[in-house]
């Protein structure tokens, strides 16, 4: 009998052979720093600050400094008051990404508007974003506070335009990197080019501290204020004292433990990566209907790859795809964990196409974990009043595209396997 097959999943968690978490966690017990700060915090940090301060071609380093946080979403509320965004201003944002972009947006009592992708990238539209700025300027009065562009998947945005246009008007960039650690252009790590770059370490990141995130801040001063606001913004005096609102976000030392043993395979995960993604490249590349996401020619261009993602032509036809939307889901897809709310119907009125559903759900079946891309946020019912400026590129992305796995766990057997069952997916 055949051993049975363990269910793959887009990128789980994988721990240093060395097990070097481990006992940076230990160490965190054995001496009681057991709270948000210490040895291991600070020595992530540093770690993190040489990481991201190399450069692939070898040339000059960085000086950016890093703040560990609670979490990748703390890192954008954070970075947000550092821009200065108060009540009743606006922020540009890309549309494709996950929630944790635009959300802290509104805890400020800002607004967000959203700007779509181009097609290459996915990521935000350098022309739609000066779009934007002009038309909010001519509609309000005033000019954005901040720039909120996506590394979707891991892939660079288009960052050369994108600053060009930042720095024309004086509006600060935050570079939301959350699933681009270790991604480049031009041999420089994304999180790096704007005011502040976001990083995430959930439990499907590239690296991992369980939960956890970090701001890079490109000076000592920015990185100072930011580890004030997340120490609930204390004064200097003998007893507390507060003149400013702060947040409880600084990252735990148990957690940055993990981190600090995870930076030890942090590059061996990217080649990984890498290497998968290439490897789905040549396997798919001859079957019709099919198409996976590719970074742009331009050599300029270095994703991490952190999910690789396809796309589904609306004409193949999948296994099964009569029965999709038949039934309403009944708890998270994707991996996510805790609380869902419970919904009626099984349809809204933007969704993946029929088949893209139906591959989820046969690849289930093959024990194989198939997400639905990113729905963009201007089509969240949360966000139905904000305003968007798109030409349709990530609406059309979202019907069609899907993400594969591409984690340390993953094999060059598992990508076989799922290709293989892409193929038996397909009806001929």
């Amino acid at each position: 009998m055949s051993e049975e097959r363990n269910t793959i999943y887009l990128c789980l968690a994988h721990m240093s052979e060395a097990g070097l978490e481990q006992k940076y966690v230990k160490e965190a017990f054995d001496t009681n720093w057991v709270v948000p700060m210490g040895p291991n915090v600070n020595a992530f940090e540093k770690d993190l600050e040489a990481f991201a301060n190399s450069k692939s071609d070898g040339t000059a380093m960085l000086d950016r400094r890093v703040v560990c946080l609670s979490a990748g979403t703390a890192a954008v509320h954070l970075a947000l008051i550092g821009c200065g965004v108060k009540t009743g201003d606006e922020v540009l944002v890309q549309s494709f990404t996950f929630c944790a972009s635009s959300h802290p947006i509104t805890y400020l009592g800002a607004k967000p508007v959203f700007v779509g992708s181009e097609g290459e990238t996915w990521n935000m539209d350098p022309a739609l974003l000066e779009k934007a700025i002009l038309d909010r300027k001519e509609k309000t009065g005033k000019l954005p506070k901040a720039i909120v562009p996506v590394a979707l998947y891991g892939m660079p945005y288009r960052i050369d335009e994108i600053m060009a246009i930042a720095n024309k008007y004086g509006i600060p960039v935050v570079e939301d990197a959350a699933e681009g650690m270790g991604s480049r252009f031009g041999g420089q790590v994304l999180g790096t080019f704007g005011k502040y770059g976001v990083l995430s370490f959930n439990g499907n990141k590239m690296i991992t501290t369980s939960g956890g995130g970090a701001l890079v801040c490109r000076n000592e001063e920015d990185a100072n204020r930011i580890m004030w606001y997340a120490t609930q913004a204390r004064d200097a005096y003998p007893y507390y004292q507060h003149t400013a609102i702060g947040y409880n976000y600084r990252m735990s030392n148990v957690c940055a433990g993990i981190g600090r043993g995870q930076m030890t395979v942090l590059n061996d995960h990217i080649a990984h990566h890498k290497h998968v993604q290439a490897l789905y490249e040549n396997l798919l590349k001859d079957v019709p209907g099919v198409h996976m996401h590719k970074q742009p020619a331009d050599m300029r261009y270095d994703a991490n790859f952190w999910l690789c993602a396809a796309t589904l032509d609306a004409d193949v036809k999948i296994q099964g795809q009569e029965n999709a939307y038949k039934e309403v889901v009944k708890t998270a897809v994707g991996g996510a964990a805790g609380v869902i709310h419970a919904v009626d119907s099984a349809v809204t009125d933007c969704q993946p196409n029929e088949n893209v559903e139906a591959l989820r759900v046969f690849m289930l079946g093959k024990k194989i974990e198939c997400r639905p891309v990113w729905k963009p946020m201007h089509k969240q019912p949360v966000y139905a009043d904000a305003p968007v400026y798109t030409n349709g590129v990530e609406e059309d992305m979202f019907k069609v595209g899907f993400c594969l796995p591409a984690g340390p766990y993953v094999t060059d057997d598992d990508v076989r396997y799922i290709v293989d069952s892409i193929k038996e997916a397909i009806v001929k």
